[in-house]
């Protein structure tokens, strides 16, 4: 059985609408994050959606200037910091497509290269999100392996449909989810944790749950895949910065999936049950 050790940064992003803005706090961050990696070396590395960039509508008029493709400076500063601590980042940006933009989550490997990345598949657009303005959806899933965990990023409104992360988890073997976010305080932030938790439990994986810093932000979460009284899961400030270090196992995920059979006693297909309607009653 293998352990993972996790970093995850629920970091401040200022306000921005500049490439020479963006690439001060990319400094700022990479910065940070060496300091972190120097005193503990971890395994993987994780950041918020859009990481780069501040979630605004101000920024996100200027996505002509701050998006970037997969060699951009972002990935180049990333891979440039996983290859130097011999780990793996997986950060959030807006990526240029062709004559669109992508809200995507992006994996550097240890040899500081591009493992693969994945585009947000459901975009919001509701409460502070304003996201269909600006952004096309994704088309595929993505998941890689760390230290013999199976992880796979999906990205803030993601979590609200069931099926992305079943089947991450029941066709692909996912043991680690990494919800990166951009949850501001609107009328949906208080439904947020109850979702990470039904997610992490009902699909028997861990759940990063990793929100920016901030004022209107904040409440990062850890779960794994069973809590109770004695097995909480593990919770971020409420709008500090904050980096916590986080060790999981393929052994906590062997004991709660044989001591909690949900995913053992499921049926292989529920569509083709009959579906009973009411008798009539006898008049």
């Amino acid at each position: 059985m293998t352990k993972l050790r996790l970093l995850a940064g629920q970091i401040n992003i200022p306000a921005m609408t500049t490439a020479q803005e963006r690439d001060a706090h990319l400094h700022s961050v990479i910065s940070k994050l060496d300091q972190e990696l120097t005193a503990k070396p971890h395994d993987l590395v994780v950041l918020p959606e859009l990481s780069t960039i501040d979630y605004s509508r101000a920024a996100f008029n200027a996505l002509g200037e701050l998006a970037e493709d997969l060699n951009g400076p972002s990935v180049k500063a990333f891979g440039a910091l996983a290859k130097q601590h011999n780990t793996t980042i997986v950060f959030g940006m807006p990526c240029r497509t062709e004559d669109h933009f992508k809200i995507s989550q992006v994996a550097v490997g240890p040899d500081g290269t591009v493992i693969g990345h994945y585009d947000k598949l459901h975009i919001c657009q509701y409460g502070a999100s304003m996201e269909k303005e600006y952004f096309e959806k994704g088309d595929h899933l993505f998941s890689f392996s760390v230290k013999g965990v199976k992880v796979a990023p999906i990205i803030c409104y993601d979590i609200r449909i069931p099926e992305l992360s079943r089947t991450l988890a029941l066709q692909h073997g996912v043991d680690l989810i990494l919800h990166s976010g951009a949850y501001a305080r609107d009328e949906s932030f208080f439904s947020w944790h109850d979702f990470v938790v039904t997610r992490a439990l009902e699909n028997q994986v861990f759940f990063l749950s990793l929100n920016r810093a901030g004022e209107n932000f904040g409440n990062s979460t850890f779960c794994p895949p069973w809590t109770d009284e004695n097995t909480p899961r593990t919770t971020f400030p409420d709008t500090a910065e904050h980096f916590a270090s986080i060790e999981l196992g393929t052994a906590t995920l062997a004991q709660v999936r044989d001591a909690y059979t949900f995913r053992k006693d499921r049926l292989d297909d529920y569509t083709q049950l009959r579906h009973l309607e009411p008798t009539p009653l006898n008049q």
